[in-house]
């Protein structure tokens, strides 16, 4: 038990540092193509902070325990939300500017129903994966059309970017992303196995969390330099790329029976935490927002857990 989770801690502090270095890099080559910043963080630095979860999700597929990552991801949802940022908002709240946050917050708010209904037959199949996939593009395509529509013209002064130490960070962070996923993976299938908890439940509590260190990261060091947009960009396109494609490709490695009841709390409450984070007219998200997204995620893990140990 204990090489496990000396095993999770290792993959969090791997993730950690290679989600920097992925985000960063991702960043400097948004910004090197002259995106806005609110399109960053719902692209490519919520791609880079979402890599772990893709990698789980692989290894896991491969290692025969897809379940694992279905719970990775719906539990990275709420984890991003009621965690993650809650912890930013509660500590000095958010301003958002951007329009494109609204869009996406819609989607966010949309998923759990889709993934509910494509899952409700208890089967998630190749099907499933490939319309959470379309979805995914179609998704992708109106950011990109909003991204040209808004792009910045010039480069601010001091904002020059070196493209050769762009595609270093890129591949320093991808590589030790590969690096966490693998410990990940097995410590959590170790945990699972000592406490007796199903697959799902240790992606959904243990594995969430873990790989949702670069989350956390990002969007507190977005909220220190005042990039609002980024931060909450992150958060909404990290959700979106989770269920859509990331379990999509677990799903299309191999195709899985899912428990129903055991998803519906993730679901639900990746449901009502996006509710909780709807921006107020003038885009203002307060600190209250934070202390109560603390107290709901509180109640998602006794839930979870409670959940997936009568299911099991």
């Amino acid at each position: 038990m204990q090489d496990y989770i000396l095993m999770l801690i290792a993959g969090v502090v791997l993730a950690w540092f290679g989600g920097e270095f992925f985000v960063k890099g991702g960043v400097g080559l948004a910004r090197w193509a002259h995106w806005p910043t609110a399109v960053i963080g719902v692209t490519v630095a919520a791609f880079g902070t979402s890599s772990p979860e893709l990698l789980v999700a692989i290894h896991a597929a491969l290692d025969g325990v897809p379940q694992i990552s279905l719970g990775d991801v719906l539990g990275s949802n709420v984890v991003n939300v009621a965690l993650v940022l809650a912890i930013v908002l509660a500590l000095s709240g958010m301003q958002v500017e951007d329009g494109g946050v609204r869009r996406d917050w819609f989607i966010c708010l949309l998923v759990p129903g889709i993934v509910y209904a494509l899952l409700f037959d208890g089967w998630f199949s190749r099907l499933d994966a490939g319309i959470m996939m379309v979805c995914f593009f179609v998704w992708l395509i109106i950011v990109i059309r909003h991204a040209r529509r808004h792009a910045v013209t010039r480069t601010e002064p001091g904002e020059h970017v070196s493209l050769p130490k762009t595609i270093f960070e890129l591949l320093a962070g991808l590589a030790l992303l590969i690096g966490a996923a693998q410990f990940v993976v097995h410590g959590g299938k170790g945990v699972a196995t000592a406490l007796g908890w199903s697959p799902f439940i240790v992606g959904a509590v243990v594995v969430a969390a873990a790989t949702s260190t670069p989350e956390l990261a990002t969007t507190l060091i977005a909220r220190m330099r005042g990039h609002h947009d980024v931060g909450l960009g992150n958060i909404l396109g990290s959700n979106i790329f989770n269920v859509f494609f990331i379990a999509s490709v677990a799903a299309l490695i191999q195709p899985y029976a899912v428990k129903v009841p055991e998803i519906a709390p993730s679901l639900l409450f990746g449901g009502i935490t996006v509710l909780l984070i709807l921006p107020g007219k003038k885009g203002a998200l307060g600190r209250w927002r934070g202390f109560v997204l603390l107290a709901v995620y509180a109640v998602y893990v006794v839930i979870t857990v409670s959940a997936g140990g009568e299911g099991h």
